[in-house]
């Protein structure tokens, strides 16, 4: 995969982990913040680190290579004036494709309103996770797909183990679909022609289905 350009405003929790995991992927990673000892802290990590106010628009349109950015994500939650202030600035400079973080509903429509249509919502989307792995006790991630949808990661029930997905018929008796199976010893999982394999007890399971689907093969 060809490396791009990712620029991200913001240097809290959400954007640490964002900034350190998208550069461990080979892309080219600058972070802006206002704040020096957030800088100094990932600088080494990264391409490039500026201390900037992303508020102030003469400061971003002082550094050249933020609009040739493939994307500018905004991880700015908490302090809702400087994420919308942020996402104004960049829009008047030009920038084409700008990523936000919101911390509420209100959050959320401002952004739409002002165009944004990339939004993500890290505390909400943890938490949903959370619950629904609680829910599910088997379940090993969530993934929401679509309204009524979503993608689980089950640890293969003990009633599927030594069955194909043949016999088990999982989408005449369910109405969901497994679409790949990961053995913990393999480094890759399983797809394509999977209904011929033989389910083992450690096996993890991705299916994708109507969640009153889901729950009905939740341990």
């Amino acid at each position: 995969m060809a490396s791009r350009q990712f620029v991200i405003i913001g240097l809290g929790n959400s954007a640490n982990f964002l900034a350190r995991h998208l550069t461990s992927l080979g892309h080219d990673i600058m972070v802006i913040d206002s704040h020096p000892e957030k800088i100094q802290d990932i600088a080494s990590l990264v391409s490039q680190a500026v201390v900037a106010d992303s508020t102030r628009k003469k400061q971003l349109a002082s550094i050249p290579s933020l609009t040739k950015a493939d994307s500018v994500i905004v991880c700015i939650g908490s302090n809702l004036e400087a994420s919308l202030l942020t996402i104004l600035n960049l829009k008047e400079l030009g920038v084409k494709h700008i990523i936000a973080k919101s911390s509420s509903a209100e959050h959320t429509s401002i952004l739409e309103k002002l165009g944004v249509t990339d939004i993500f919502h890290p505390e909400r989307d943890a938490a949903i996770s959370l619950a629904e792995r609680l829910n599910r006790p088997n379940m090993v991630d969530y993934l929401p797909f679509m309204e009524g949808y979503s993608i689980v990661e089950i640890v293969c029930p003990q009633n599927f183990v030594g069955k194909t997905l043949k016999d088990l018929s999982l989408t005449h008796k369910y109405g969901v679909q497994v679409i790949a199976i990961r053995d913990p010893q393999e480094t890759a999982p399983k797809i394509g022609n999977i209904a011929d394999v033989i389910l083992q007890e450690d096996d993890v399971l991705f299916l994708i289905g109507p969640n009153d689907a889901l729950d009905k093969l939740k341990a």
